[in-house]
């Protein structure tokens, strides 16, 4: 089911069915009923001023309704050329990561057991981010799939990155209100240094009740920011593959500091 309004907040990914890798020889592209070529399925090729005119007007929406996901998904894409290249060097030069390039999985509804997830033992990564998804009234298959990306592999980088945002979630353990997505994008952007991330990070917070904003600054932020630092890259854990294994067991493996004790 689509989120409503309610549950979204600023500059959400719009972010285990692959991406399909050209069987062609390379340099072999599709080609659309419009006559353009394509990198991969959906590819909209653009030229760089139309990327800069793309990125421009998404931002501007962005900011104006966070709750454009469409548009904080064009900014993704658009301002990402550099930070797409280096994610995906981290993942080839891991061995986990390097396996999930190979072999890309998809974490959507069609690819989830989900009765299999409920029935692990509370605390578990499966229980606890069906729980999420549960108690926030959100899916999987809300993930807009990559558009503007002129690299095949690059979009399935950050169709990956879309597809994990909700168990960084899970892991911090923070809701999808306006506060927890401020402070998950805070952490996302140290890791991944897209641009989108960046923005949402330093804009998010204008929203926000100063109570809050107290708590953000003295508190969560910090926290974010540490982990983030310490963190190895969360596009290297084949999370799919460790639905048994203990929230508070990978949160230590990836680096990822406890969440403070308070109510976000």
């Amino acid at each position: 089911a689509p989120r409503s309004r309610r549950d979204a907040a600023p500059f959400r990914d719009e972010t285990h069915r692959r991406l399909p890798r050209p069987s062609r020889p390379a340099g072999d592209l599709l080609r659309s009923s419009e006559g353009c070529y394509q990198l991969y399925p959906g590819h909209i090729p653009t030229s760089p001023l139309q990327k800069a005119l793309l990125a421009a007007g998404s931002a501007f929406m962005a900011l104006y309704d966070p709750y454009r996901h469409d548009m904080v998904a064009v900014l993704g894409e658009t301002t990402g050329c550099l930070a797409l290249p280096s994610l995906r060097d981290k993942m080839k030069h891991h061995p986990e990561g390097y396996r999930i390039l190979q072999e890309r999985p998809r974490i959507r509804l069609s690819t989830l057991d989900m009765s299999k997830l409920q029935g692990l033992p509370d605390g578990s990564l499966g229980r606890e981010y069906v729980r999420f998804l549960e108690d926030n009234k959100v899916s999987p298959d809300t993930r807009m799939p990559p558009k503007f990306v002129d690299d095949e592999e690059l979009a399935y980088v950050i169709q990956r990155y879309r597809e994990v945002h909700d168990l960084m979630h899970t892991l911090l353990g923070m809701p999808t209100n306006m506060l927890g997505e401020v402070v998950v994008k805070w952490f996302e952007a140290v890791q991944t240094g897209l641009p989108m991330c960046v923005l949402g990070a330093a804009f998010g917070p204008v929203r926000l009740s100063a109570r809050k904003l107290q708590v953000l600054a003295t508190e969560l932020i910090p926290w974010a920011i540490r982990s983030g630092r310490n963190a190895n890259c969360i596009l290297n854990i084949y999370y799919e593959q460790r639905w048994e294994q203990p929230v508070e067991s990978l949160r230590e493996e990836i680096g990822i500091f406890p969440p403070p004790a308070i109510r976000v």
